[in-house]
């Protein structure tokens, strides 16, 4: 496979407070790790957060007993957010930090493990069509749901950032598991809300089918994110299954 993450801060913000981990060789039982995370909070909170739970996770995944990846996943989120509690409690400034989370990891017979909490997102990309894969665990998502609103409505709404679940300092949640399989050709999509809330899916697709290179796919997508509007940080993972 071949492989490309980037980040950028945007054209709003002042500092960048996603994270990301790409790691291609085996991390632990896991035989690659690719991670985002989209830090939330006041002040360097935010920043925090996500490099904190990046980190959290890359150790445990490298210490871990566990047998299966599914456990593995698990018990890294819990300790990560254990420690987001606990940091939260300690130190005022990060209280009411968190992050999203989404991840994936790809076993050599082209098997995709993948987890996610909060909205930041995973597309699969497969025979010229694109599908947002992970759940967003929002308001608007859960509006969309239940029928109260339409998908390109929630894309507008006011309230579209309003996230239901995060790694944060209220509570230690669990993620949510997606497994699939992949075949030569295939893409997968990694990204903070920067970039889905301003590139609709329709015209990522057509990024990834104007250009070959991973690497200048992503750097096309960071560019029209941020001539879109840039609102956020805009972080990417792409990876290429050959």
């Amino acid at each position: 496979m071949k492989v490309y993450a980037v980040t950028d801060v945007g054209m709003k913000r002042s500092m960048n407070q996603d994270s990301f981990l790409c790691h291609e060789e085996p991390l632990g039982i896991l035989p690659n790790c690719f991670i985002i995370a989209d830090g939330m909070g006041g002040h360097n909170a935010g920043d925090y957060a996500s490099r904190y739970v990046i980190d959290s996770v890359a150790s445990s995944f490298r210490s871990t007993k566990k047998r299966t990846k599914i456990q593995a996943i698990e018990e890294a989120v819990r300790v990560a957010n254990e420690g987001i509690v606990r940091k939260g409690s300690e130190m005022k400034e990060l209280e009411g930090m968190g992050t999203t989370f989404v991840m994936v990891t790809i076993d050599e017979d082209d098997t995709v493990l993948a987890a996610n909490i909060g909205d930041s997102r995973l597309y699969l990309v497969s025979d010229n069509k694109i599908r947002q894969i992970s759940m967003d665990h929002s308001l608007v998502a859960e509006m969309v749901r239940k029928g109260e609103i339409n998908k390109e409505g929630a894309r507008y709404h006011p309230q579209k950032n309003v996230v239901l679940r995060a790694i944060s300092t209220r509570e230690v949640v669990s993620p949510d598991f997606y497994e699939f399989k992949v075949k030569p050709g295939d893409y997968c999509l990694l990204c903070s809300d920067g970039l889905s809330d301003m590139l609709d899916e329709v015209e990522m697709l057509k990024v990834i089918n104007e250009y070959e290179d991973v690497s200048d796919i992503s750097e096309r997508m960071i560019t029209l994110a941020n001539e879109n509007g840039g609102k956020d940080n805009i972080t990417l993972i792409l990876i290429k299954i050959e």
